[in-house]
């Protein structure tokens, strides 16, 4: 007979072990029947097995664990909203990325989320933190009614040690994810049964009509963007990081999908210390996760080895297609969506750093961007100004097949290069992040993965993976720091005129350019066009020197 333990009982929730006594608020909020099943920090092999009675979930022929989010197969970021209230209100960048609901209409949302809660026979509950480092870390607890979501957020963030888990304690977040539920659409300014709500003053989120989990990954991160900033003046970003072996040199990677951020730190001669969140502070860089979120369309061994070789047991298989009795999955087949993903610990990459930090600033600052059209340099120096400029512009293309009624490439730009998750006027953040690079003589640069030569729609080549890593080299062993610049017109970006390891006639898109110099002077107008017009929502509270460091048109 197997003795019960802390991570697994059947019995009134007010006599569970991680439960003090009846006067614990969470014991408070949740009045639970006597018969309800509760799993509490339970290891993978417990939430595979409830897991397993889920419909529709299964196990890949690697031993992951497979499942479906239902009808939603991303984030919503229409019915993301933030609770307007006294506290965060005056500090909060109002607006369609962050949109208001009063109290009461919070109050209603987090009701209905704690009374579906209340008539499951089984719940689960995971505790962990949010940052690696100990001095900036939230202690986080998620109270859900999945186990796919319950694993996916273990894996998600970082697993307290067991005297820690004795010693937890409060926590400083919650998240109430009754995502199978749906929001009540008569609800003051509710405009689909889906809503996804942060109240900065309770310290908590609801999740109601979505069970994609990448909701709450993503929320976490969204209070990150409002903590660090506002409580310990730390900056919040959407990047990967890594550290050079030897020199134990530290490099941000900033880009929205598709540039190559997770392929591009992914170096065998640099250890990984995350792929998608981390923070900066007086002491370093740190990652806010304790695992990673990887796309697997079009995954193959050998194109992402180590991601490949992380879907495992303990890992999570979201949406994919897989042969019903091989379990093979088809990492080609977008048929549910193209939003297909695996979620695991970030220890299940070889490369990673462990912890997740380093106590050294970053050398370089990497801009990302894939440009369709064929007319910025693939690499270039910035200036601090520049830096802060296209920061906040956040520019890339937008591929056909991306998203749906996208048939040709389309310049798209997120603030910050995360606009989707900031919570104060991206302004703040770039101010914070040029101030970084000021104190701490970090070089910046902006690397173009797109095409050349002419744009994606007429005919252009991508730039091979092999110059863009020679480019980057250059970056981390400081040789392009010693060539020759020129110019570039329009944009007016400081271009390299050799760079090791690279034919000089890509470094400068003219001279690549096949269709002739006024097919050049037009694309490169049409798209300083669109910079300059997605950056007047940012100018009323941008500097002159930002604004001047923009394209001239």
């Amino acid at each position: 007979m197997v003795p019960p333990t802390a991570v697994e009982s059947s019995l009134n929730f007010t006599d569970h072990p991680s439960i003090k006594s009846t006067e614990d608020p969470l014991v408070q909020q949740l009045t639970l029947k006597d018969d309800v099943t509760i799993r509490h920090n339970a290891p993978p092999p417990t939430l595979y097995e409830d897991g397993l009675l889920e419909k529709g979930t299964t196990i890949s022929s690697t031993g992951a664990l497979m499942a479906y989010s239902g009808k939603k197969t991303g984030r919503s970021p229409k019915d993301k909203r933030i609770v307007d209230e006294e506290t965060s209100s005056q500090n909060i960048w109002w607006g369609p990325v962050n949109k208001q609901v009063d109290e009461l209409t919070w109050k209603i949302s987090r009701s209905r989320a704690l009374d579906y809660l209340r008539t499951r026979e089984k719940l689960f509950v995971v505790d962990a933190y949010a940052g690696w480092d100990p001095r900036y870390r939230i202690k986080v607890r998620i109270i859900c009614a999945r186990a796919y979501h319950a694993l996916f957020m273990t894996n998600m963030l970082i697993r307290p040690t067991e005297e820690e888990l004795k010693n937890f304690g409060e926590p400083d977040f919650t998240i109430y994810n009754a995502g199978q539920f749906p929001a009540n659409t008569y609800t003051k300014g509710m405009t689909s049964s889906t809503s996804v709500e942060i109240n900065f003053k309770d310290m908590e989120m609801v999740i109601l009509g979505t069970e994609y989990a990448g909701e709450m990954k993503k929320g976490i991160f969204t209070v990150m963007f409002y903590l660090m900033p506002i409580k310990h003046q730390v900056l919040t970003l959407h990047s990967s990081a890594n550290q050079g072996n030897e020199k134990g040199d530290v490099t941000l990677f900033f880009g929205l999908s598709g540039t190559g951020k997770t392929t591009l730190s992914a170096d065998p001669n640099r250890k990984l210390i995350g792929d998608d969140e981390h923070c900066w502070s007086d002491n370093g860089v740190f990652n806010i996760e304790g695992g990673c979120y990887a796309k697997c369309l079009d995954l193959s061994q050998e194109k992402e080895p180590e991601i490949f070789n992380s879907i495992k047991f303990g890992s999570i298989l979201e949406n994919v297609v897989y042969d019903p009795e091989t379990k093979l999955v088809d990492y080609n087949d977008s048929s549910i969506t193209e939003n297909t993903r695996c979620a695991y610990p970030i220890d299940f990459i070889p490369s990673a750093k462990i912890p997740c930090l380093a106590d050294t600033h970053p050398t370089n600052i990497i801009l990302l961007t894939c440009d369709a059209s064929g007319v910025l340099p693939p690499v270039s120096k910035l200036t601090n100004s520049q830096v802060m400029y296209h920061f906040i512009s956040g520019y890339t293309s937008k591929m056909a097949g991306t998203e749906e009624g996208v048939t040709e490439p389309q310049a798209t730009f997120s603030a910050c290069f995360g606009q989707p998750f900031l919570v104060l006027h991206p302004m703040k953040y770039a101010q914070q992040l040029s101030d970084k690079i000021s104190k701490h003589n970090a070089n910046a640069w902006l690397l173009n993965t797109g095409w050349a030569g002419a744009s994606a729609a007429r005919g252009g080549k991508r730039c091979p993976l092999k110059y863009t890593r020679a480019m980057l080299d250059a970056i981390h062993n400081g040789s392009l720091n010693e060539v020759e610049y020129e110019q570039f017109p329009v944009f007016n970006l400081n271009v390299p005129k050799t760079c090791p390891g690279v034919p000089s006639e890509l470094l400068n898109p003219i001279n690549a350019w096949s269709e002739g110099e006024a097919s050049f002077k037009k694309e490169i107008s049409s798209l300083a066009g669109k910079f300059v017009e997605n950056f007047k929502k940012y100018a009323d509270q941008a500097t002159s020197e930002v604004q001047a460091a923009g394209p001239t048109v």
